[in-house]
């Protein structure tokens, strides 16, 4: 269906979907602070779940670009912020780890969903194999439906902006570190099954693991630092995850082997996941006081949206015009930004090497 549309064009839609659910975030986080807890949950899964049905009868770009893009990052934008919040009123410590465990579940999608796909396509076709992973995600939000429920609700409901937070430079370092960081860090999920496969690396079979093995490496990733984070501090964790992230990217550019392609693939995913599962805990390190969490979450996370929109988009018109190494040199210099960035929100916050951040 999609086979003539450009690299460019395919990643629109993953960015469409991740910006929306990023983003929507600055809406939804007043939602949850005013008791509409379960209006949201249940509206975010009936577009997730509708934009799955719908993408399985999709047969041109733009219904796909409706149904997945659209609908889907919607539906997951109602989701994601009250999802997140809703962990943290259940846990006094260890915080980060718990949040590590719930961000751990997309990982798992990730790595389910294609293998499920990719095996049921050639015997059922591509409209009934979208239909059945979309029974499975109707399954796992009716969980979801089913157990969460609203523990404490904050005394204040928050505003929808903060810009005095900008003044802070730890702040406001940490969010272009989500811009920048987000440009980059997902090229690799989108582009490295293209690149093996493109370069005779490895077989179309293979190569299309290598999506699955990036996703549970970062499911770990997710967890393990998180647990980590809980006795360092977040940005203690964060920079030198982030760093190996930047020198794994340079690394990508040498890399002409399969081992060499799995490898990366491993380590990539493990290091990059922390960048998605700790920013909420660093936006709690970097706030005054809890009454501002929510806003400053929904205003960092929209910088992450900016960034997850644009990237790969990027890299796909990078590739049809300079190659694949202006893609990789795109992704390493983005994610090396993010680095620095990380390393100035540290050190603005506390210049104590030793000192909990």
């Amino acid at each position: 269906m999609l086979a003539h549309e450009s690299e460019s064009n395919i990643s629109w839609v993953g960015s469409v979907q991740a910006f929306l659910l990023l983003i929507i975030g600055v809406g939804t986080g007043p939602l949850f602070d005013a008791g509409f807890f379960n209006i949201l949950l249940w509206t975010g899964s009936f577009l997730v779940t509708f934009g799955m049905f719908m993408t399985s009868l999709c047969t041109k770009y733009w219904q796909v670009v409706l149904a997945q893009g659209i609908a889907v990052g919607l539906g997951s934008g109602c989701l994601f912020i009250p999802s997140v919040a809703i962990v943290s009123t259940y846990f006094t410590t260890k915080k980060s780890f718990a949040t590590g465990i719930a961000a751990s579940g997309s990982s798992l999608g990730g790595v389910l969903y294609p293998i499920i796909f990719t095996r049921l396509q050639p015997q059922i076709g591509f409209g009934w194999a979208t239909r059945v992973v979309a029974f499975i995600v109707l399954g796992t939000m009716a969980v979801s439906v089913a157990v969460m429920r609203v523990r404490v609700l904050p005394a204040q409901k928050r505003a929808l902006l903060e810009l005095s937070a900008f003044r802070e430079a730890p702040f406001f370092a940490f969010s272009l570190a989500e811009l920048l960081g987000f440009m980059g860090l997902y090229i690799p999920f989108f582009y490295l099954q293209s690149f093996a496969i493109e370069k005779s690396i490895m077989s179309s079979e293979l190569g299309f693991y290598m999506l699955s093995i990036l996703n549970a490496a970062s499911a770990f990733g997710r967890i393990i630092p998180n647990f980590l984070a809980d006795k360092t501090g977040p940005l203690n964790i964060l920079v030198p995850c982030t760093a190996i992230s930047a020198l794994l990217a340079f690394c990508w550019i040498a890399i002409d082997s399969t081992g060499g392609v799995v490898v990366f693939a491993v380590l990539y995913g493990f290091f990059s996941g922390t960048f998605v599962s700790l920013p909420p805990t660093t936006v709690v390190s970097l706030s005054p006081s809890l009454a501002v969490v929510g806003t400053r979450m929904g205003m960092s996370f929209s910088f992450a949206g900016f960034g997850i929109l644009i990237g790969n988009p990027v890299a796909g018109a990078i590739l049809n015009h300079g190659g694949w190494l202006g893609v990789q040199l795109y992704c390493a210099v983005c994610v090396v930004a993010a680095a620095i960035l990380c390393v100035i929100a540290r050190l603005t916050k506390t210049s104590k090497l030793a000192a909990k951040a």
